[in-house]
């Protein structure tokens, strides 16, 4: 397995997914054991969604290292989700994945997800 094709898997369920009308890929990169995705997405309700991952393989399966999924209003006023793993919130469960929903300040622990399993995730809420 290549970083590279986790890279193509993204475009390819980007590509088909029915709640993605615009896709703006910002930048991809593989350099030795590490890759990056990063991409600026329409979704059918007009929403934005911003996308960026790095990840690597660990034993044939790839593993999300850091994430940023950031869902907001047609816009870009209005936060609907954002979903990162930095680590500001020790006290939560699962801690470092959390979840900001609708303000900065709503704060709730979350799982930890990739770009594939996030698009299905919201998939879920779109239709």
């Amino acid at each position: 397995m290549e970083l590279q094709d986790y890279i193509n898997t993204v475009k390819i369920k980007l590509a088909t997914s029915r709640i993605i009308i615009k896709i703006s890929i910002v930048e991809e990169k593989t350099l030795f054991e590490r890759g990056y995705f990063r991409a600026r997405l329409t979704l059918v309700n007009n929403d934005f969604l911003e996308i960026a991952e790095s990840f690597t393989i660990i034993n044939g399966h790839f593993v999300t290292l850091g994430y940023r999924y950031q869902w907001m209003d047609e816009e870009k006023q209005n936060l609907r989700k954002r979903w990162d793993n930095v680590q500001h919130f020790p006290n939560l469960p699962n801690f470092p994945h959390h979840v900001h929903i609708i303000e900065e300040s709503n704060v709730e622990a979350s799982d930890s997800r990739n770009i594939l399993e996030l698009i299905e995730l919201i998939e879920q809420q779109l239709i």
